[in-house]
């Protein structure tokens, strides 16, 4: 069974003011997140999942229409926790210069991305992989995630409106910026590129 605390910031839920406000750290982390970690407990208690990994849980339950409800729940505790752990207020580093290379810059790369988290229509997420040893970049709807796919993620932003609606209402594109100007762990992006 998982718990909140196998998942723990590593930041005061201040920390990212003014791009991501405290109330949002409190709302997306210990509302949403919670809230997936229980339903997914109550959801596996008793069931052959109980006692797997939340990777193996992703991947079973991926190929089994009967357990949906499994699915997201344990997608959006790995999609959550990844996107936690890829924040970092201006952390000093920059789009890692293999990432920036394979879209023809850094410029480059950094529209491509927002125009992708731009056209997730709805609920989704937007993701850097590393597809067949390439970087790409693709979005998922709801709580799908590159995992369940076997393709590995270097970085995501989460474009559901609780991420970022307390701090920027609709303007969905100022809270992009403001991720890739000011949020991302651009160390752990590089990290995540090997």
């Amino acid at each position: 069974m998982f718990s909140l605390e196998q998942f723990p910031l590593v930041f005061e839920a201040e920390h990212f003011e003014p791009y991501m406000s405290r109330d949002t750290i409190n709302f997306h982390y210990g509302k949403h997140l919670a809230t997936y970690i229980k339903n997914l407990n109550d959801l596996i208690a008793g069931t052959g999942y109980e006692k797997m990994r939340l990777g193996e849980i992703i991947v079973k339950s991926a190929e089994s229409a009967a357990d949906k409800k499994i699915f997201n729940n344990a997608a959006q505790v790995f999609n959550h926790d990844f996107f936690f752990r890829g924040l970092a207020r201006d952390n000093g580093s920059d789009v890692p210069a293999d990432v920036a290379d394979a879209f023809g810059g850094r410029d480059k790369f950094l529209a491509e991305f927002k125009n992708a988290a731009l056209s997730v229509f709805g609920s989704g997420w937007t993701w850097l992989v590393i597809e067949n040893g390439k970087p790409k970049i693709i979005t998922t709807a709801n709580a799908d995630t590159p995992v369940a796919h076997g393709i590995k993620p270097a970085l995501t932003l989460d474009v559901w409106e609780h991420a970022y609606y307390l701090d920027y209402q609709n303007r969905r594109g100022d809270f992009i910026d403001a991720f890739l100007g000011h949020l991302v762990n651009w160390k752990m992006v590089e990290e995540n590129m090997i």
